[in-house]
């Protein structure tokens, strides 16, 4: 029989840590249960039970959260597209790296950039890493993938898609980054004879191609002029109505505005060439919407359609909706506190109004790096949000150096703790921060200082 001897429930009830012994004298085995199915961890292995609490929450199915009503709005101006916005969070190395064309040695993969469930699966880094698995999926009747389709019967064979989901990255703390937040990814793929029918390009369309940005191997400059001109068309079409929308929900702030222009920087992606990054201007500051550019045809050839060529392109959802509803933390966007929901209504771009000012109380911390052990200031940004949670308003470097005799390394960094909602109380930071000293020394082996 096996004996239990370790049970770590997060606070979802979605994500559940179990180590067994079979016997008093086996090793113990551990599985990380993810949304009902289950994982062997490893030496890759870094997700933390604060960022698996977050699998599963669902911002996106919550008709009156901002973010909602944000994708409900993108969803919305592509009509003729398959939506998809239930997909798992958990993927493989394949799906996320392999399949879009990312190096080995690509930064994305390093442990200090994703949430690792073991060597083989993580948390998504992007919605890209479902490109692939949906152009393939109508090819091979993959029904376990189509079921998840909306609007289906406007593409049905998945030639042209967007993709909504939570995201994962490790990142820093303020109040501008999160570990998960949302993205939206769309797909369009055309035929020989769709790209035929395309509108022919005018001045307005003409975007950056060349050495540095080149046409892909097998595509002509023509057609690539033409793709990249459907999708500059589309992508102005839909922010311009979702930005006009917003200036005529904030009459208050004085700005009506129904055009807004637009720039198109040359960029790279692994899977994207000719790739560029779109950026508007929007009440005077010129604000990066996503990133986009023509499909590597390898993407379509794997999927069993090399004879299309296609565009594609990704944005995250928090930063446009902080701006459309002046949302100004991103920690608000996980509160369950009813003075932020009940400010939203579906379908309704409405200007948050802030209920609560608490000042924040800031801790530092200071120590010596062991030379045995590596760190990295991601590891000190999981390891507060998995003590503090959302108290973590924002965590900054202030101070570094190297010592010139034994060269060892020592920082220092101001940990600001602040509740959205309530005030706090020095004792209950000071206990916070002694978990966090604590920790540090366990887990990473430093002196503290």
């Amino acid at each position: 029989m096996s004996l239990v001897l370790g049970l770590r429930r997060i606070a979802s009830r979605q994500t559940v840590w179990t180590c067994r012994r079979m016997n008093s004298t086996a090793a113990e085995t551990c599985e990380i249960d993810v949304l009902g199915t289950k994982y062997t961890p490893d030496a890759w292995t870094n997700a933390t039970p604060s960022i698996l609490d977050k699998a599963g929450r669902n911002l996106l199915h919550h008709e009156s959260h901002p973010l909602s009503i944000l994708k409900t709005l993108i969803f919305n101006e592509f009509p003729n597209f398959a939506h998809y916005d239930t997909l798992g969070p958990v993927v493989t190395t394949q799906q996320n790296f392999d399949s879009l064309g990312f190096a080995e040695d690509h930064p994305g993969r390093a442990r200090t950039d994703t949430y690792y469930l073991n060597a083989s699966h993580l948390l998504r880094t992007h919605t890209s890493a479902h490109q692939l698995q949906l152009l393939a999926a109508a090819h091979t009747n993959d029904n376990s993938v189509l079921v998840h389709a909306k609007n289906a019967q406007a593409a049905p064979n998945n030639e042209r898609f967007l993709v909504a989901a939570d995201v994962f990255r490790r990142d820093e703390i303020d109040a501008s980054h999160y570990p998960v937040f949302h993205q939206m990814e769309g797909v369009c793929t055309l035929s020989h004879a769709d790209v035929q029918k395309l509108a022919p390009s005018t001045p307005d369309d003409i975007v950056d191609i060349g050495p540095e940005n080149p046409v892909q191997p097998g595509h002509t400059a023509e057609d690539v002029h033409k793709v990249a001109a459907d999708m500059k068309r589309t992508m102005n079409r839909m922010v311009t109505r979702i930005l006009t929308q917003a200036t005529a929900a904030q009459r208050d702030a004085g700005s009506e505005a129904t055009e807004f222009p637009v720039r198109w920087i040359p960029a790279y992606f692994p899977f994207t060439s000719p790739s560029w990054e779109m950026e508007v201007l929007f009440r005077g500051e010129w604000l990066e919407i996503c990133g986009c550019g023509v499909m590597q045809q390898s993407i379509l050839q794997n999927a069993h359609a090399n004879d299309r060529i296609g565009w594609a392109f990704g944005f995250g959802l928090e930063r446009l909706a902080m701006l459309l509803f002046s949302i100004p933390d991103i920690r608000l966007f996980w509160s369950t506190d009813p003075r932020f929901s009940n400010q939203f209504a579906p379908a309704q771009i409405s200007s948050f109004r802030p209920f609560s000012k608490h000042p924040p109380c800031p801790k530092d911390v200071s120590f010596w790096i062991s030379p045995d052990h590596s760190f990295h200031d991601n590891d000190l940004m999981d390891l507060v949000r998995d003590v503090a949670g959302d108290l973590a308003q924002d965590v900054k470097l202030v101070d570094e150096f190297v010592h010139p005799k034994t060269g060892r390394a020592s920082r220092c960094y101001r940990i600001n703790y602040c509740s959205m909602d309530r005030n706090v109380t020095h004792a209950e930071i000071n206990d916070i921060q002694d978990r966090v000293r604590s920790r540090l020394v366990s887990e990473f082996g430093v002196t503290l200082r």
